[in-house]
């Protein structure tokens, strides 16, 4: 598998981020290894709470949550995905599978992180590959908030939002990210911020995973990776594992699925659920200090 690796230099001075990654190797699945980095705050021996960013974000995105977790005495840890942030980044669209996408994020919280009594954290991808993990690895886990996510089955058609969005960043002639990323708040972001969100990305040869990202979402019930969603939502509606839905207000791609977890997710039932008032798709962004002391009551209770 051939590999970019970003230059460290790219992420010098970011605003609020100075968090020295961490770094482990991984298997490819293609005979060799991935470097994949993440970034944690507080206590070592503190609850764990695992954050998993989207489509093309990074872990910069929870920068405004990670020091309110920590102060509140949790372990908060920040991987950033294949193709995204610190991690390397395979140039080839067929090397990110959906499947290798989840069984990379597997690896590096239970093999090399070696995390349990996780409390997970998702939002956009970070929900479809982290809901996988709760569904297939139970035991690892202590509870679960959902904030702007779903786990399509390509059973229930994609909002024309999507589509749009999905046009747009394969047949951009360049990508930018941090415009993308100002796209999907409600509120304004600073030049340094949106420069921020470029860092990963220095051209648009490290740019296939965000590229590639939508094509592997299930569209249609045939897709390879339907069968193993459909099994994650049984697994999960079933789930005695708490549940918080923690949606913002102004989010056309995910906002549909907010009463459907709440309604079909067991773990979600008997427990009252906060809407983050005036933020977008990226309600890490728009709110992050908001999204973050509701996780820390919801782990209180």
């Amino acid at each position: 598998m051939q590999t970019l690796r970003t230059p460290d230099d790219r992420f010098a001075g970011l605003p609020d981020f100075a968090y020295s990654p961490q770094y482990c190797d991984l298997d490819d699945d293609d005979g060799g290894t991935l470097r994949v980095a993440w970034v944690q705050d507080g206590p070592e021996d503190g609850e764990p709470i695992l954050m998993l960013h989207g489509e093309p974000s990074w872990s910069y995105l929870y920068r405004k949550m990670m020091p309110i977790l920590a102060e509140a005495g949790y372990r908060v840890i920040c991987p950033d995905l294949v193709g995204f942030g610190r991690s390397d980044k395979p140039t080839r669209a067929e090397d990110h599978t959906y499947a290798r996408h989840v069984e990379w994020m597997r690896a590096l919280a239970f093999d090399a992180l070696d995390l349990r009594n996780v409390t997970l954290v998702c939002q956009d991808w970070g929900g479809l590959i982290g809901l996988r993990m709760l569904a297939e690895n139970p035991d690892r886990f202590a509870g679960v908030v959902v904030a702007n996510t779903g786990l399509p089955t390509g059973d229930i058609p994609m909002p024309e939002i999507w589509w749009r969005f999905r046009e747009s960043i394969q047949t951009a002639p360049t990508i930018n990210v941090g415009w993308f990323v100002q796209s999907g708040c409600r509120r304004p972001m600073s030049d340094e911020v949106r420069a921020g969100y470029d860092a990963p990305f220095p051209d648009d040869s490290y740019c296939v995973g965000p590229r590639t990202m939508p094509t592997l979402i299930p569209t249609t019930p045939e897709d390879v990776a339907a069968p193993a969603n459909r099994a994650a939502w049984s697994a999960l509606c079933a789930s005695q594992t708490p549940m918080l839905v923690a949606f913002s207000d102004g989010d056309p791609i995910t906002g549909a699925m907010a009463p459907i977890f709440e309604r079909e997710m067991v773990g979600a039932h008997g427990r009252a659920h906060p809407v983050i008032h005036d933020a977008g798709h990226f309600l890490q962004e728009d709110a992050g200090e908001e999204l973050a002391r509701h996780v820390v009551e919801f782990l209180r209770r």
